[in-house]
Order: structure tokens, then sequence, then C-alpha cells
């Protein structure tokens, strides 16, 4: 199976995927695109087959990096490329200012998704601040036909580095959600990033309810079916059909075991946790694909459903 990383850089202390290069934690937006070697351009070009000798205009482009004049996608005439240097220039401000400051970026599958990690100087701590939520962007530039640039907000739980990435807003408008079929407005997307803060402040919320209602063995136990369901009943461990699937039980045994298992124990924050921390560190067959499903993939979904299940759970307990 190909690398799902190509490239990546990082600033601060090793992330949770253990992945990358480390590099100043000052940097520019500018800095970090060329220390995360994402200082190329794509090129938008007319597409031509060779047909029986013949030369023919397929109607369609295709989008070429400049280093190696590799073809990264097939796109229409009026798919609209963004380049990486415009990505890290929407961070400019922001990091001037001294409101955020570049963490981690990157390319995955060879060129076809470029992303840029940015922690804003914001975060909440539970359990009177043993347990602290920072607040991060990540920036999503992709350079493939049919995926949209995206920004999303990405609470990380420090002590355990689970993530979680959650649109600006509830229908991921276009404001933070802009496909290729127009010029990517850089200041039309800073005008709402007050979403973020929100969003924070909805997330600290959810966190102290979670915090402290407290689960049984069985509401334990129904949520984490829920959250992964059996795929099949076939699935058994010596002759016996599994009560839980592999991933349920795994959450199932780290409940305790996990970083920061003492804080909220009981709770179904320590229970949402473990779906993370499982998620994160445990599955999936490499630090590459569980990065490229947390945060692209079916994994991302699945937190997110962890996060509302656990609620609905919390409420009733």
């Amino acid at each position: 199976m190909a690398h799902q990383v190509e490239t990546m850089a990082y600033a601060g202390e090793t992330p949770w995927h253990g992945l990358g290069i480390p590099v100043s934690a000052d940097l520019t937006p500018e800095q970090m695109l060329v220390k995360a070697d994402l200082n190329w351009d794509v090129d938008k070009v007319p597409a031509w087959v060779d047909y029986k000798g013949e030369v023919i205009n397929t109607g369609k482009h295709a989008l070429v990096r400049s280093t190696d004049s590799r073809v990264l996608t097939m796109i229409s005439d009026d798919w609209e490329p963004v380049q990486n240097i415009e990505a890290f220039e929407f961070f400019n401000d922001f990091v001037m200012a001294g409101d955020m400051e570049m963490h981690t970026a990157g390319s995955l599958r060879e060129g076809n998704m470029v992303w840029a990690l940015a922690k804003v100087k914001e975060s909440f701590s539970l359990f009177k601040g043993k347990d602290t939520v920072e607040s991060y962007l990540l920036f999503s530039n992709p350079h493939e036909y049919g995926k949209s640039i995206d920004i999303r907000f990405t609470p990380i739980r420090v002590v355990c580095n689970n993530t979680l990435t959650l649109s600006l807003s509830q229908k991921s408008d276009m404001m933070m959600k802009m496909n290729h079929r127009r010029k990517f407005d850089a200041d039309l997307v800073k005008k709402t990033m007050g979403i973020a803060k929100d969003k924070l402040g909805q997330y600290k919320e959810m966190a102290e309810f979670l915090s402290v209602k407290r689960y049984t063995d069985e509401t334990v136990s129904n949520y984490l079916q829920e959250v992964f369901p059996l795929v099949t009943t076939k699935e058994k461990v010596e002759g016996e059909p599994l009560k839980m699937s592999r991933p349920a039980a795994l959450a199932y045994d780290i409940m305790g075991t996990q970083p920061g298992a003492e804080m909220g124990e009981g709770t179904f924050w320590q229970a949402f946790n473990a779906v993370t921390y499982s998620i994160d560190h445990l599955l999936g067959h490499s630090a590459e694909t569980r990065l490229n499903s947390s945060w692209y993939g079916t994994n991302r979904n699945k937190k997110i459903q962890a996060l509302e299940k656990a609620v609905e759970y919390a409420n009733v307990a």
C-alpha cells in the first residue's frame, strides 16, 4: 500500500501520530510551507489522448504538479485550483497578530491533499485545570476533483492527544467549505472566524456535561456498541459470537488505562475519550492510515458520531 503521508513538518512536541520532521515553533506560514516541502504550484493544462495515432482534445484539464510533473487529478474547465501559498497566506494575519501559531503542515496521498494545522491561543480545562483541551484550525486544500477547500475547528485533548474535527457551521456553509468553481476568497472566510470561538465554547459545554454524567456497565456497553456496531454476527472468539465488535471491545478494555483515564473516571467523558483514543492511536494499520482516516476518512465521522451519542446517553444518565 502506498504511503499516505508524503511530507510533513511539525512544531513543538511530537504530534500524536509521531510523523514528520521537527521545526521551530515561531515559523511564519510561508516558512512552514517551505519546511513541509509544500512550496510547489499546480498548473491547469489541457488534457489530450492518443487514439490510434490521432491526438484528441478530451475537453478536460489535468492538474499537474510543478516540481515533478505528476498529474494530481483530472478537472473540468471551470475548476479553479488554489495554490498552496494561497492556503498558507490565509493564516498570515492571525499569526502576525499573535492569535495563532503554525503547528503542523504536510501533504497526503502524493500531493492530492495539502493541509496546515494552526494552534489558536484559546483553550479550556476540566477538573481544576488538570485536563486541558486546546483549540486548532485545520485548513485542507485538496488537489483532487470533487473535493472542497475545508476549514475546521479541531479540539485536541492534551493529556492523550485525542483529536476531533468539527465543521465551523452546522451546515458547512460556503464560507467554511468552498468548492473549486469560484475563486478562493480568504478575506471572506476570515470574516466568519469568530465562529471558531463559539465552537470552542460549545465543545466546552459538552465536555463539562459529559464529565459529570456517569455511566453504568450496561449503558457504556450499549454506547460502545452503537459507536462500533458489529459488522457481522459471524465474528467469533474461541467459537463464541462476540457481544461487542472488536473496536468496541478495545475501547472498553482501555477505558481505565488510557492517558487521562483518572479524570472523569466512570463518566461519559471517559467513555468518549476511550473511543477517540482508540481511533487515533490503536486502530488501523499504521500511524499514516490513522492520520488520514481521523481527519478525512470514516474515522472522522466516527468520532463526531461518538460525541453525539455520548451526549445522548448522558442526557438520560
